[in-house]
């Protein structure tokens, strides 16, 4: 395609400029009615916020000195009217309302209107009764992870997944989430789980997003479809303030995708941390109750040997006593005192003058030995 040599190409910057004026010179202030979505009041004071209906949406605007003069600020999925002027924006070229005034209803808007049925329903057949929940498994081996095949909570998962337990097994069941065709792929992703090889727990996931991109997890099909899994549900969706009825209805809602991997799976490092902790404690109980042991049968030995000290003094006084007494009647101790025994030659004591026949032999003991006698003459 050539371009024309007398038509100069236009900037974004001229394109956005000439769109402003257009839209701010054709439409003017004018009121606008919708449902109040993803409303946030900055520290600055400006208030940011989208109206929508059924079909379509648009970003508004209302800065400090506008929303300074509001009485309260309308919760997101409420009905309201407000006034202000078409423009815009320029540095990313957004259509959008900047809005002067804000009038509230007390009306729900449509969406509100179904959440809000669709929270009943399933309050009414328990799926929301805290009494169901069940436990996640300690060590969960297998993982089914219900979420789009190209968003960022996938790359979050698998990352803190393999960084805290990489012996863990990941089952990725892609899905749409957002869109015309999520309800009914997350139905089919959810319902797929079940059919799977034995997994430990089903973790369903999706990043940060506007409320209409969150929607279809406020969805009953969806809602349901979760309730049916059979192990236990981990819903993962949006950030930290964002809440939907699949994280009620789920065993356990996380506030982001990463925060869920680390809910299921343990930290190996942590793990073996302290494993080493209770390692070198029972080393240092043993040693302890070694050297208690130790000291104690040590004691115990010692007392032992006092009591059988004492137990073998009184015996060794009595044998003494009893030693002596038989030392000294013992009749070497007689002979020592100048005493002899006679003895016949067939060993019998010679005592009385009778035993002596004249000519008789006899062997007489004295305190050193034994003499050989004979009897030379009669009384």
């Amino acid at each position: 395609m050539t371009l024309p040599l007398d038509e100069a190409p236009w900037t974004p910057s001229l394109l956005t400029r000439t769109a402003r004026r257009v839209v701010e010179g054709n439409l003017g202030a004018i009121w606008v009615r919708g449902e109040v979505s993803d409303l946030k009041v900055y520290q600055s004071g400006h208030c940011y916020f989208a109206l929508r209906d059924a079909a379509a949406q648009v970003r508004c605007v209302m800065w400090r000195a506008n929303a300074s003069r509001l009485k309260t600020t309308p919760p997101n999925g409420t009905q309201v009217f407000v006034f202000g002027t078409p423009t815009v924006w320029e540095e990313k070229g957004e259509f959008r309302l900047t809005v002067t005034q804000l009038l509230a209803t007390e009306e729900l808007g449509g969406q509100q209107l179904e959440l809000e049925r669709t929270r009943a329903a399933l309050e009414r057949d328990g799926l929301l009764d805290p009494a169901r929940k069940r436990p996640l498994p300690e060590f969960p081996a297998r993982i089914a992870v219900v979420t789009s095949l190209d968003g960022a909570a996938l790359r979050d998962i698998v990352t803190v997944a393999r960084k805290r337990w990489p012996a863990v097994e990941l089952l990725v069941v892609g899905s749409k989430v957002q869109g015309a065709e999520a309800e009914a792929d997350l139905v089919r992703a959810l319902g797929l789980v079940n059919r799977l090889e034995p997994v430990d727990v089903c973790l369903l996931s999706r990043g940060g997003g506007s409320k209409e991109d969150l929607a279809v997890f406020n969805r009953e099909a969806v809602c349901r479809a979760l309730a049916a899994v059979k192990v236990p549900t981990v819903s993962a969706i949006g950030h930290e303030t964002d809440t939907s009825l699949t994280d009620l209805v789920a065993d356990l809602r996380a506030a982001t995708p990463s925060a869920a991997v680390e809910i299921i799976l343990p930290d190996r490092d942590e793990l073996s941390r302290h494993a080493a902790g209770l390692a070198t404690r029972l080393a240092q109980a043993l040693g302890r109750g070694t050297r208690l042991a130790r000291e104690r049968l040590e004691r115990t030995a010692d007392r032992l040997e006092h009591l059988q000290a004492r137990a073998l003094e009184r015996p060794r006084r009595d044998l003494e006593r009893m030693a002596a007494q038989l030392d000294a009647l013992s009749p070497l101790r007689v002979l020592e005192r100048g005493y002899s025994v006679a003895r016949g030659a067939d060993g019998r004591v010679l005592r009385r003058v009778s035993d002596f026949p004249p000519g008789a032999a006899f062997r007489l003991r004295v305190t050193d030995g034994e003499v050989h006698s004979r009897v030379e003459g009669g009384s």
